[in-house]
């Protein structure tokens, strides 16, 4: 049996991965948390965002790739080495903890504009990929029809 690594060489923790009652559920590779680790700004702001979000809403949202130990290249992605970058999936109008592009039925275009905006209301978000080009303020980037991807002021 191996232990889990929760702190990495620069002393950022990996996202609680099943915290109960928490307002998110946690998805990414590869599993286990392995990808999730955040810098404190970031852990900060999630929890910020989860607390807002978890005061009104029953359904979770999904934090994915953040960075690996030690901020090694994560491929396939260019970026999420600094701690300072999240995956978020869009929300589903089943609340079910599965993908879901913008271009599906089961997206909700309202609730996931609500979250987008707890996170740039935050005062902490430089700019948000997503392709959902009716939500204001994100920017679009080729593979970002299922999550949107939230970047951290330095």
């Amino acid at each position: 049996m191996s232990a889990t690594i929760i702190q990495d060489s620069r002393g950022f923790f990996m996202v609680p991965q099943a915290p109960e009652e928490s307002g998110y559920y946690t998805y990414g590779t590869p599993a286990h948390g392995a990808g999730q680790f955040a810098s404190p700004k970031l852990m900060s702001l999630l929890f910020l965002v989860e607390h807002q979000w978890a005061a009104t809403e029953s359904r979770q949202f999904g934090i994915g790739n953040i960075s690996l130990a030690g901020g090694r290249k994560f491929s396939p992605h260019h970026s999420h080495r600094s701690g300072l970058e999240v995956d978020i999936r869009p929300l589903r109008t089943d609340g079910k903890h599965q993908r879901v592009s913008y271009l599906e039925h089961e997206y909700d275009r309202a609730a996931t504009a609500k979250l987008i905006d707890l996170f740039f209301q935050s005062g902490m978000v430089d700019l948000i990929f997503f392709n959902d080009k009716k939500i204001a303020k994100v920017k679009p980037l080729a593979g970002h029809n299922d999550h949107f991807h939230v970047q951290v002021k330095m």
